[in-house]
């Protein structure tokens, strides 16, 4: 071991998501600068750090990780013309206003939408940035991510297909495709991080079926491909989604991944709640990922995705919030318990466990972004470690099992969060940004983007 060393210890249980899902009693992580060292017991792990922290009555697991949000919808939560549409409709009420959108609003919308999920547990976030109006760049939220302390999978998102083109978007809201991939290449040269450990990485993200040409998407995925960056996009969401496709390129969702190199291990779609069986068979085979956003899929009543047949046909499955004006939340042990519950709400009780949800919340998303380095607690993972209080009232009577409480019982705020070996959370208080200002800077920038 060299550099700073500090033991975590002392904890009533410790999660490992370990090859072996061990979950050790009376638990310790030993870390060493930014990577964990050792996993095991108090008294096995005892005088080997230079400092610790007594983390006495909580529960550690690996840093929950988030596969699929828009930061910057924090600032349009619950809005009323907004509250009982379907996907489209939604789209097309909210467009409009977030063409108002500014790099302040942006910056200050994804540190909002990082608190929360830094509370919640989580540790790595991806974002899905895919309007850039005003002069709003990615480098905003890079920015956000880098003063909290999270670990980002920033997302260059992008909209290219307007009305007078057949897409959904307003016209005034796309951006030119040369420009698109200009950008693409500059954030990827400027940003990405492919080295073991990376606080920060770039993937490609073309929004939508609705919303790009078919020829961006071919030239992102080259793009992506030339880089070794990742390729993200929405897909197969809800039934007026994939007529669109069908309609517009007499294809499923998947045979339309397919035909334009959208399928593979480098590869993530949001939502496919729609996805059919052959689709299922095929992002299996290919290994090609899923954000599961359960929360989000029943507030647009877009239905339920088909995540116990997808894991049973090896689809790589993480969580996502989504975007906060569809779900009105970003709580990431809220989403890992929507998930189990909507898995089961077809009449099947054990349709997906509590400790399914977790691992698609830990080690699933990490395998969804394509990282070996997170999601579990193991020698040689990076120190993304989130702790919670068992005496908290949400878990009393539930202790004889307090791995599957956290996920049953009602959603708890974390008390402790250590990302790349540096705490960013003690005692449920940020450590890096103060709260309070930011919820009422963040509410100002609201009500100007609502007032125009």
């Amino acid at each position: 071991m060299t550099g700073r060393s500090v033991l975590l210890g002392n904890a009533s249980v410790v999660v490992t998501m370990d090859d072996a899902r061990r979950e050790i009693r009376d638990g310790a992580v030993l870390v060493a600068d930014n990577v964990i060292e050792a996993v095991g017991t108090s008294a096995e792990l005892a005088g080997r750090a230079v400092d610790t922290i007594d983390l006495s009555g909580h529960l550690l697991c690996p840093g929950l990780v988030n596969t699929h949000h828009h930061f910057y919808q924090t600032l349009t939560r619950a809005l009323p013309a907004a509250q009982d549409a379907e996907l489209f409709t939604w789209l097309k009420t909210l467009y409009p206003i977030w063409a108002r959108l500014t790099p302040e609003m942006a910056r200050v919308s994804a540190l909002t939408a990082m608190a929360e999920l830094v509370l919640s547990g989580c540790t790595t976030s991806s974002d899905h940035l895919y309007l850039y109006p005003n002069g709003v760049r990615l480098d905003d939220t890079i920015d956000a991510a880098r003063e909290i302390g999270m670990r980002f999978h920033a997302t260059r998102g992008a909209m290219s297909l307007g009305e007078s083109r057949g897409g959904l978007p307003p016209d005034a809201l796309v951006e030119e495709e040369g420009a698109i991939l200009a950008d693409m290449r500059r954030v990827i040269e400027r940003f990405h991080d492919s080295s073991r450990y990376a606080t920060l990485r770039v993937a490609l993200a073309p929004c939508s079926p609705f919303s790009v040409s078919r020829d961006l998407m071919r030239e992102a995925a080259a793009l992506a491909r030339a880089h070794g960056v990742g390729l993200h996009t929405h897909l197969a969401e809800n039934d007026n989604d994939v007529a669109f496709t069908r309609e517009q390129f007499g294809c499923t969702p998947a045979e339309y991944c397919e035909e334009l190199g959208w399928l593979g291990p480098d590869v993530w779609h949001a939502h496919c709640v729609k996805l059919d069986e052959p689709g299922i068979l095929r992002f299996g085979a290919t290994r090609t990922g899923v954000a599961h956003c359960p929360s989000s899929n029943m507030r647009l009543a877009s239905g339920i995705a088909p995540v116990r047949r997808m894991r049973d046909a090896d689809v790589s499955v993480g969580l996502g919030v989504d975007g906060a004006a569809s779900n009105d939340g970003g709580h990431m042990l809220a989403e890992a318990r929507q998930a189990m519950l909507l898995q089961r709400v077809a009449g099947h009780p054990a349709a997906l466990s509590g400790r399914e949800a977790l691992e698609i919340a830990t080690i699933g998303g990490a395998k969804v972004l394509g990282r070996d380095d997170i999601g579990a607690l193991a020698p040689g993972m990076a120190a993304d470690i989130a702790g919670f209080r068992l005496d908290q009232i949400g878990l009393a009577g539930a202790l004889h099992d307090p791995v599957a409480a956290l996920v049953f019982c009602a959603p708890t705020q974390a008390a402790f969060s250590m990302i790349n070996g540096r705490v960013v959370l003690r005692d449920g208080v940020l450590t890096t940004v103060d709260v309070p200002v930011l919820v009422e800077r963040h509410n100002r920038l609201a009500a100007a983007l609502l007032d125009g």
